[in-house]
Formats: C-alpha cells, structure tokens, sequence
C-alpha cells in the first residue's frame, strides 16, 4: 500500500497532451494508451477542468470502460480562471463531476497555486469547501498543485495543514535551478509531511531532448534506455512520492514509459552518479544567473517581466526550442500583465537592485532579439 493508504504504482497518466486527429482529441488512441496502462498494473490518472476536452475524453477512455474501484481519478479546480465569484468557481466540480461521469473524485486539487493565482482560493473560502466535498464523500484526498517559491509553499501549507498531498514540478534539471527550486520545494513538502504527486518530470518534453552534452552522459550509462526514461526514474526514486505523472501524447511514449516502470525498484548508485553528472554538466551551461527575487521588479519604472523574460532565455539556450522558450515568455511575460523586453528605456535601477550584479539591459536586449523578433 502507498501513501494516503492508495495502492498506486510510481507512473500516472497526465491527461493533459493527449493525443489529437483534426484539432479534437483523439479518444480511440486515448483508450488504447489507457488498456496499455491498465494491463501493465498501473491506476493514477490525472486530468483537470481547464485542460479542454480531457475530462470529457477520460470519460470515454476509462471511466466508462473499467469498474470504478480498479483506478483512481484526480483532477483540479482553477478558481483564478474567469470566476468572479464563489458559485462560478464551485462550479468547476459540478461540471467535472458531469464531464468525467466519475461519480467521485480521488484525489481533488486546487490548481496552480503560487503568485497572484492564491487568493482567490482565499475569497471564495475553497480550504473550506473542498474539505465540505470530502465529508459528502465526492472527494477522498484533498491537496493542491503549485508553481511558485519555498517560501510560498512553507507560508501555504503552515496556514493549511488538512492538505493531505502537494502536487510539485520537479525534475533533474530544476533540481538546484534558483529560478525554479524544485529541490527546495520538495524538501519544504516533506517538512510538513506531505506526500508529493510529482508533474513536470520531463520538463514539458525538454528532457526527452536535452543538451546534447547530457545526452552522451545518459546514453554512455545506459545505451538501451531512452533519454526521456531516466527522468521519470529520477523522480520516481525520491521519498515520498504518491507517482510521478507522464503527460504521454502517443502510444510509443506510453510503451516506452511502460518499459521500464513496470519493474521500476528505485535507482541504483550507478544511476545516480549518471544524473549528478548530467546534472553537473547542464551547470556548465551559461545561463542568466536570475534567481527570480524581483528585486528588479519593485523598481523598474516600465514594470518590465524581467525575471520572466530572461527564464525564457535560459529555455532558448538549454534546450534550443524556440517555440518553448516563446511560450514561457507568453506566460510569464504576458500572462502576468508585465511589459515586454523591448520597453526598456535603460534607466539602470534594475541594475543597481540585482544582488545577482546581472546587467540586465544587455540580458534584456539579447532577449528582445532572440524572442521577440
């Protein structure tokens, strides 16, 4: 038996790349990948309101598929999405409820908390809520996704403590990222005693491709695994873990996470002398040294994205995919109502505020070139 008292292997199904034909998900293939799961032993999958069309494919998949019992089903409520009040953020569950057809939910989550999104889980009293949905047995485990900092998510679960699980984007390469501190983030979880649902392993796919230094390293300690694979083992052997969610778009990344999870035991000490040195080597990597403190932030006059935008380099020069870096500006950036790189009227009091002595309007007219061109 695992934490929470569930019985769940260390892979789940995210639902949240799922495969497409002509612009609509494509739930025949869906329901393949999902035999393929089931047989293999494996039961968590993870789905949310906001990821159009999932619920409603998962439905057609799974739930109407398999006897209720044989999985468990998580999925999330994004309050900070268009809702001006509690009743249009309660809503979210009716209409989940409705989609996946699922009758309960196992594990339930307040989604995306950290930055601006976190109060509104406050205004609408939804700590309060979900835990009311639990007692009305439509719920078994109540707990929350979050993107933020340490200290955040030490400041979240000190307020509420009837969390009963954190779900965190942890992977190799965030590790000891200053940026991201997934590390810190994990540590500050199992403090409080929190079992963790691990998302992001793969970093959004980047890891299935990542610099071809760390490649060599991989390949060298195991040249029949693929790259993407040690990853996934990376998270799945820390402590604590409920699983580690794979957001598997094709029946071959099913397969191959299959391959090597069915029999996954935790790591090796081989294995993990093989990451700390694909990790030692993504270090070498010259990035923008930007820890995401904002103290640029607080005194820039054109309340630029600077921390995001140079997040978004780091991406472009890591993993030289344009498209992702361009997306991570769009959220970061834009999402966050900042102003765009290009905007900076180089006044200098961004530099004097950075304890990281960046000089960030050369970093700033780097980034305006390579992604905003």
């Amino acid at each position: 038996m695992g934490y929470l008292g569930e019985e769940i292997k260390k892979l789940g199904f995210g639902l949240m790349r799922l495969p497409q034909k002509d612009g609509v998900i494509d739930v025949e293939q869906v329901k393949e990948m999902v035999d393929l799961f089931m047989e293999a032993g494996f039961t968590y999958f993870d789905t949310a309101w906001a990821y159009a069309g999932s619920e409603d494919a998962i439905r057609q998949a799974l739930v109407e598929r398999y006897p209720r019992e044989s999985f468990q089903l998580a999925t999330k409520n994004a309050a900070w999405i268009n809702c001006k009040t509690k009743e249009e953020a309660y809503a979210q569950f009716d209409t989940s409820l409705k989609q996946t057809g699922a009758g309960f939910f196992d594990f339930y989550l307040l989604h995306n908390l950290g930055e601006g999104r976190s109060h509104y889980f406050d205004d609408y009293d939804m700590w309060n809520w979900v835990q009311e949905k639990k007692k009305e047995g439509l719920i078994k485990h109540i707990g929350f996704s979050f993107h933020s900092t340490p200290e955040e998510l030490e400041e979240i679960l000190n307020a509420h403590p009837e969390m009963e699980f954190v779900q965190l984007q942890i992977n190799y390469a965030d590790w000891d990222n200053p940026a991201v501190q997934s590390g810190r983030c994990y540590e500050v979880a199992r403090k409080h005693g929190k079992p963790v649902v691990i998302m992001e392993p793969v970093k959004g796919g980047m890891l299935a491709t990542p610099p071809e230094s760390v490649t060599k390293i991989l390949k060298a300690a195991e040249p029949e695994k693929s790259v993407a694979s040690w990853a996934v083992r990376f998270a799945a052997g820390l402590e604590g873990v409920i699983t580690v969610l794979s957001g598997m778009s094709t029946i071959e990344q099913m397969k191959d996470n299959l391959s090597y999870m069915k029999t996954f035991d935790g790591l090796t000490e081989n294995q993990r002398e093989a990451l700390h040195k694909a990790q030692e080597e993504l270090k070498k990597i010259p990035l923008i040294p930007c820890t995401s403190c904002n103290y640029c932030a607080k005194v820039c006059p054109m309340q630029i994205g600077i921390s995001g935008s140079f997040t978004a380099m780091n991406y472009l020069t890591l993993y030289s995919d344009i498209g992702a870096a361009k997306h991570q500006y769009g959220w970061l950036v834009d999402g966050h109502g900042l102003k765009r790189a290009d905007e900076c009227i180089k006044c200098g009091k961004c530099e004097e505020a950075c304890p990281q002595h960046i000089a960030i309007r050369d970093m700033l007219a780097k980034v305006s070139g390579a992604l905003l061109g």
